[in-house]
């Protein structure tokens, strides 16, 4: 008789525990995951993927604006918001079909329930009140957004779940935050036409990105009719009927039929039963203390994704739920490694960055060089929009080494993913400039920028 019912319980049905999942059924472990709402997880249902169907949609706006300047006569377009989201959730109901299936066919299996756990070994299904003992638990319960401290109002106020299954588009919306999840949706929603305003507590938007990429995103944004107010936080909510007066901290208020706080996500680690098991809580974070092999401070429960709040992007849980297990059941030990992790801000304008800041990289290291450009797309010189293209390199000027990419247009994410390959193999900037360029495109600015635009040399102390 076996000593567990399973060899792996896995605690969260989303992109990292449905990795993990697999990858130790097809390494010959028993496994068993648990999911209380829908397989996928924030990324398939309520995140990621529906975030990037609307901006898609958003953009088309433009596009159709656009094509007068390339000869195209397009009547006047209508837009249906109730289509968008009957078609939105006819794509994330397939998806969720397809993570289900491939979790089954991996031999995993699924239990449509809560699950806390009772103690190192044990976790407990609500649905039914059953105790199933593993040898092995993995947390994977991801994150959920925070609306920060109580405030009167609070309860008025919509996050990004509920903005994916709103019944029509408001004409007018406030969104409280400045970094992805504001910015993305403060574009999604002006591209579809609503009046928006962005409320930022800092004194610019996208905290911890390159200087030069948080001023060209915030001036771009501008120039699309979106008002971003810095400096201020939301300190009331009023409701009227059907519309809602924001109230901030400078005195000054705004109307709107919506009100979106987007200012952060915490860890989902309540009411887990971790004390119980005693998994210790990183205290500069929030999320589950974990190792360089997401071992928690107890030996046979595991933590990946969001919970830990170490990286919280989807494409690092799945990495660090496949490295779990390979090296648990696999017989091989797999360290992620968390430097150089490519990311990008689906804002209009997009953003893709890779490595180092200018301001890290002169932190860090005495001579950096850097090199920029800002240029009109060819597709703008025909449209006549205004809209320019950032393009930035931060190379260590002692080795050459390209520490940094940081691109604001069209198509960022899909250059960077590219260029991200190059950073991580420590290319240099010679080796950019030996590139022959891939003509007409923008990104061949990232192989021709053969003048640095800015030296910063740290004079050695005396």
């Amino acid at each position: 008789m076996a000593e567990f019912d399973v060899d792996l319980f896995v605690i969260g049905g989303g992109s990292g525990g449905v990795r993990a999942a697999r990858i130790a059924a097809a390494h010959g472990a028993r496994v068993m995951i648990a999911e209380e709402y829908r397989m996928g997880g924030t990324c398939v249902i309520r995140g990621c993927v529906p975030k990037k169907l609307f901006v898609i949609g958003s953009h088309f706006r433009q596009d159709i604006e656009d094509a007068a300047g390339f000869g195209w006569t397009v009547p006047p377009a209508g837009f249906d918001w109730p289509t968008l989201i009957a078609n939105k959730d006819k794509e994330i109901a397939r998806l969720e079909a397809a993570y289900t299936t491939n979790v089954e066919k991996s031999g995993a299996q699924i239990v449509k329930s809560r699950a806390v756990i009772e103690d190192k070994h044990t976790v407990r299904l609500l649905e039914n009140d059953r105790k199933i003992t593993a040898k092995y638990i993995l947390i994977a319960t991801g994150g959920a957004p925070n609306h920060g401290a109580a405030i009167p109002g609070i309860e008025h106020v919509i996050s990004s779940n509920e903005a994916f299954h709103l019944k029509e588009l408001p004409k007018r919306i406030v969104i409280q935050g400045g970094g992805y999840i504001a910015l993305e949706f403060a574009g999604i929603f002006a591209g579809f036409g609503s009046d928006v305003t962005v409320i930022y507590r800092g004194d610019n938007i996208l905290r911890g990105f390159d200087e030069d990429v948080r001023t060209h995103v915030r001036g771009e944004m501008e120039k699309q009719g979106i008002t971003i107010l810095t400096g201020c936080t939301v300190t009331k909510v009023d409701r009227h009927g059907e519309s809602f007066t924001t109230h901030l901290s400078n005195g000054s208020s705004i109307g709107s039929d919506q009100v979106m706080f987007a200012i952060g996500r915490h860890p989902n680690v309540a009411n887990l039963g971790l004390e119980k098991a005693g998994v210790a809580i990183n205290p500069n974070n929030g999320g589950i203390a974990v190792d360089h092999f997401s071992r928690s401070s107890v030996d046979s429960i595991y933590a990946i994704g969001d919970v830990t709040h170490r990286f919280n992007l989807t494409p690092v849980a799945i990495r660090e739920g496949h490295a779990f297990a390979d090296t648990v059941f696999g017989k091989r030990e797999v360290r992620v490694d968390h430097a150089n992790i490519p990311t990008a801000v689906f804002s209009q304008p997009e953003v893709g960055t890779v490595g180092l800041t200018e301001t890290e990289a002169r932190a860090q290291f005495n001579h950096v060089d850097i090199y920029k450009t800002m240029f009109r797309p060819i597709k703008a010189t025909m449209s006549g929009r205004d809209t320019r293209v950032l393009m930035k390199l931060v190379v260590d000027g002692a080795t050459d080494r390209v520490l940094g990419c940081h691109i604001v247009g069209d198509a960022a994410a899909e250059i960077t993913q590219a260029v991200a390959i190059a950073v991580k193999m420590k290319a240099t900037k010679a080796d950019f400039d030996a590139t022959i360029a891939l003509h007409p495109t923008a990104a061949e600015e990232l192989v021709t920028m053969r003048t640095p635009t800015a030296r910063h040399v740290r004079q050695a102390a005396e």
